[in-house]
């Protein structure tokens, strides 16, 4: 497997919708492969395939950070709680800065292993994490999420680490 670029913000791939995986094959365990090892890099607790350019509707997903990584091909959101939490997010396309976001507290998600329908319930960071990376999915970026100030706030921020870098 290999480490793989990451596309940064404000690439306009980061807000592409992506495409369903049709094929279960060897490329495809292959990418997941890679998604892992990129997120180990990175570091981070979540990426898709559009974080490394590739339009697909796969996710990684290492929570906690000491788990193993769990892969998630064509994940949806099935149901929500009305019940809501805020959370610090951020991106491995914008590294360095974060912000709270306010989510669902609780999420059911239909998703396809490397061979499989499966579901999953999950709660308080993983449904944090399944809604993140859906929205990646979805060509919604998770500063899209915020009010409009907290969005130039944060982006303000991205382009000074960015410059300084």
């Amino acid at each position: 497997m290999a480490v793989r670029p990451i596309i940064k913000f404000p690439d306009p791939l980061l807000r592409a919708v992506a495409d369903p995986v049709a094929l279960f094959d060897s490329d495809l365990r292959n990418l997941a492969g890679d998604l892992i090892d990129t997120i180990h890099a990175a570091p981070g607790i979540g990426i898709t395939a559009p974080h490394i350019g590739i339009l697909k509707r796969l996710v990684v997903i290492q929570v906690p950070p000491a788990a193993k990584p769990s892969i998630y091909v064509n994940p949806s959101i099935v149901e929500a709680s009305t019940e809501t939490i805020r959370h610090t997010e951020g991106s491995v396309s914008m590294p360095g800065v974060t912000e709270d976001v306010e989510r669902h507290a609780r999420v059911r998600v239909r998703y396809q292993d490397l061979e499989e329908e499966q579901f999953e319930d999950a709660e308080g960071l993983l449904a944090v994490c399944h809604q993140h990376e859906i929205d990646q999915l979805d060509g919604l970026f998770w500063t899209q999420r915020l009010s409009r100030l907290k969005r130039e706030r944060v982006t303000k921020r991205y382009a000074k680490l960015t410059r300084a870098s």
